[in-house]
């Protein structure tokens, strides 16, 4: 098992308020993000819990490339994390970042 977090300050905060929402479900090719308002808003933090060992360098570019554009302030993501490939992980995240500026 494998944990580390990637946190960055952003350009801006991320659109809604609410306060929190799942996206996915860990399973194999896949994963579950959960996603929280609980940070200032001009930080982010994606924390990552995965089974896979060996491809923090392809999560950080993701993760880098998900934050330059979305610029998700104010926002941490958590992922389980099922052995989803890269494009699946973008995707998530989007989705969440997405469903947090979506009316409750």
């Amino acid at each position: 098992m494998q944990s580390f977090q990637v946190r960055r300050k952003v350009r801006k905060p991320a659109a809604g308020n609410r306060k929190q929402v799942v996206t996915g479900v860990n399973t194999s090719g896949n994963l579950e993000v959960l996603t929280e308002r609980v940070l200032p808003e001009d930080e982010a933090l994606v924390e990552v819990a995965t089974s896979v060992n060996g491809f923090r360098p392809i999560w950080e570019a993701v993760i880098e490339d998900f934050f330059l554009r979305v610029s998700p302030g104010g926002l941490r993501f958590s992922i389980n994390d099922g052995g989803a490939r890269p494009d699946i992980v973008s995707l998530r995240l989007m989705q969440s970042a997405q469903l947090m500026e979506s009316k409750s």
